[in-house]
């Protein structure tokens, strides 16, 4: 920002070219968009996004229910520890073969499930099944749809941004090679005469 400055305050000077003038424009360009695209972007990408998962998450809060299952048979792994070194126990963790009814037809179905407690042989505790009958995950619900439409929005203006400036980037570079190829015309032109007295006239 402070070269645009710079160049529209000896925007009049002699000395400042016509490629100076053009990077000058790029960077102030890039600038506005990547302050009002980018953000504009995340918006937009946020509030689709979050459109859909609320969508997603009401079909999954209506097709999916919670039963009651009784665990048939258990599998457990003691739990990982931080510090092995420690003698405080770790969460155990495994899987549980349950057995439950459908809630719609009522027949019995089995599964298996992953734990992270104990749970013994004829314990009951409850699942989410869908409309078949079949072991699901928990249904989204309305704050995990709002982070991770959140989420998106952030990405998106981050990737905005990226592009934005990479876009200057690559505009810049193609602004200062025909400024270089330039000066190599003018040092072809004026070369072989540098320092000859009387040249110029």
């Amino acid at each position: 920002m402070r070269t645009v400055v710079g160049l529209w305050r000896w925007r009049g000077n002699p000395l400042c070219r016509r490629t100076d003038r053009r990077e000058a424009w790029l960077a102030l360009w890039a600038a506005l968009l990547i302050a009002v695209g980018a953000p504009a972007a995340g918006l937009l990408t946020a509030a689709a996004t979050h459109d859909a998962l609320l969508r997603t998450a009401r079909e999954q809060q209506h097709e999916r229910h919670r039963t009651w299952a009784r665990a048939v048979d258990t599998t457990v792994r003691p739990g990982l520890r931080t510090d092995p070194a420690s003698a405080a126990p770790g969460r155990d963790r495994g899987r549980v073969s349950v057995r439950w009814l459908g809630p719609a037809d009522g027949k019995p179905h089995t599964g298996s499930i992953a734990v992270h407690q104990r749970v013994r042989p004829g314990e009951r505790f409850q699942v989410w099944t869908d409309g078949r009958g079949h072991l699901t995950a928990r249904p989204m619900s309305a704050r995990s749809a709002s982070s991770h439409s959140l989420l998106a929005g952030l990405a998106a203006g981050a990737g905005a941004a990226t592009v934005l400036e990479l876009a200057r980037r690559l505009a810049v570079r193609e602004v200062m090679r025909r400024r270089y190829a330039r000066w190599d015309e003018e040092w072809g032109r004026i070369g072989p005469d540098w320092g000859r007295a009387g040249t110029s006239n």
